[in-house]
């Protein structure tokens, strides 16, 4: 028999995320929007968070425009937020992010992907 998964609401909730900055809970799952430079880099976002959520065997839902995805992540088969969103809303902060930091990877002037909230 499997073991039900603890869900996080509230206070506890706050606590796992406090080292995901711009993540936040809305409607039973957490999300978060990040905004890119324009549809390639939308779609190559897409795809990286496509292979961390496969090899995870946890499928976020995406919702995808031009210049941004927003990632939203719950446990349905718990009801509700799990360790299992936490740990891919991680995986996937630190891939979206990523950025050389000197080195043989140089990087690129711009910025491919950014955690800042889209202008309203």
């Amino acid at each position: 028999m499997p073991r039900q998964e603890t869900t996080y609401t509230g206070a506890a909730l706050t606590g796992k995320l406090g080292d995901l900055a711009g993540w936040r809970e809305h409607d039973g799952a957490i999300e978060r929007t990040y905004t890119t430079g324009g549809w390639p880099v939308t779609i190559m976002l897409v795809n990286a968070i496509a292979f961390l959520a496969e090899a995870a065997d946890h499928h976020p839902d995406l919702s995808v425009s031009w210049g941004q995805v927003t990632v939203r992540l719950n446990t349905h088969s718990a009801g509700g937020i799990t360790d299992k969103d936490i740990e891919l809303a991680r995986a996937i902060e630190r891939q979206a992010l990523w950025r050389p930091e000197g080195g043989a990877l140089a990087g690129t002037a711009g910025k491919w992907v950014s955690g800042d909230a889209p202008a309203s």
